[in-house]
């Protein structure tokens, strides 16, 4: 859960973790652990825990929720390793997994196969989401890169708030966007009549898609989407907003014939790539993933 806060006055000049521990109510130490781990931000930025605050800015604290659920190690068919080393370990997540266990999924998750596998993972973050520093739908498939190493996760997380991870995405949606190339710069927030979809709207979170033509076809269209930010559902409601939903996926405005002719039973959305600064090495890293069987099959089929 995220929350923001200004800073006052009467706080202008304090340190950091000082001033996020006295306008949260979290201890010193807490804060302190939420710094380290990225969680703190001051102006979208993050931040280091002796920085200095000015009256006026604000401050965004990333609670992790309650309460702390069970890890059960279990394998999970179709998770394919695609490095790992002493730091991280990038894993190739097909659809019907979860990034973690989370209240009210009771299916597979990454954290669960890796336990289960062996890996070690970093012990920083709740303890069902000790490692995660991204997280895919479930119903999304692709890359995703998890933390080994206390060091890494902490680099990991500062860099994806900061926006230097590279997250490359393909989709098909509905229809022909015009124009075959642009931006969508619109807040994201949580849907006011349901809880479980997002939409955007005033008061929203900043979220901006950028997404660009690789092929269209009769009635369809493969896009690649680069993500600035990284909003919770953030293509698929930016591509609803534009009237262009993601195929498969009726949750955002997505046409269930469409799907069912296509043999699709989640959205055509795919995580085809995955760059960043490796937190041990320090060198560029990219990863790739191809298009798993499902997608594969709806595109022939949209290309006959």
């Amino acid at each position: 859960m995220s929350q923001v806060w200004l800073v006052p006055e009467g706080l202008d000049g304090e340190r950091v973790d000082s001033a996020a521990a006295r306008i949260t109510g979290l201890s010193r130490s807490r804060v302190e652990a939420l710094i380290a781990s990225g969680d703190v931000m001051v102006n979208s930025l993050p931040v280091a825990k002796a920085e200095r605050v000015k009256a006026g800015d604000l401050i965004e604290v990333e609670i992790p929720s309650t309460p702390v659920l069970q890890v059960t190690p279990q394998e999970v068919a179709g998770i394919r390793i695609v490095h790992d080393d002493a730091d991280i370990v990038v894993v190739d997540k097909p659809a019907g997994v979860a990034a973690h266990p989370s209240l009210g999924w009771d299916g597979p998750s990454v954290v669960e196969h890796l336990a289960a596998a062996g890996f070690r993972i970093s012990t920083s973050g709740v303890a069902e989401r000790q490692g995660i520093v991204q997280r895919l739908d479930v119903g999304t498939s692709g890359l995703m890169v998890v933390a080994k190493s206390e060091p890494a996760y902490t680099a990991l997380k500062r860099a994806f708030r900061s926006r230097t991870v590279e997250k490359v995405y393909h989709t098909l949606v509905q229809g022909h966007p015009d124009p075959f190339e642009g931006t969508i710069d619109a807040p994201i927030g949580r849907h006011p009549g349901a809880d479980y979809r997002m939409s955007v709207r005033d008061g929203g979170r900043h979220s901006i898609t950028h997404y660009a033509t690789l092929e269209a076809f009769r009635s369809v269209t493969l896009l690649e989407v680069h993500l600035e930010t990284g909003r919770t559902h953030q293509i698929r409601v930016h591509m609803q907003a534009i009237r262009h939903p993601c195929v498969g996926d009726p949750t955002y405005g997505g046409d269930p014939v469409l799907a069912a002719r296509l043999g699709l039973e989640r959205q055509w959305l795919h995580a085809v790539e995955l760059g960043f600064t490796h937190p041990g090495t320090g060198e560029s890293v990219r990863f790739t993933s191809g298009y798993p069987a499902d997608l594969q099959r709806a595109l022939d089929e949209v290309a006959d």
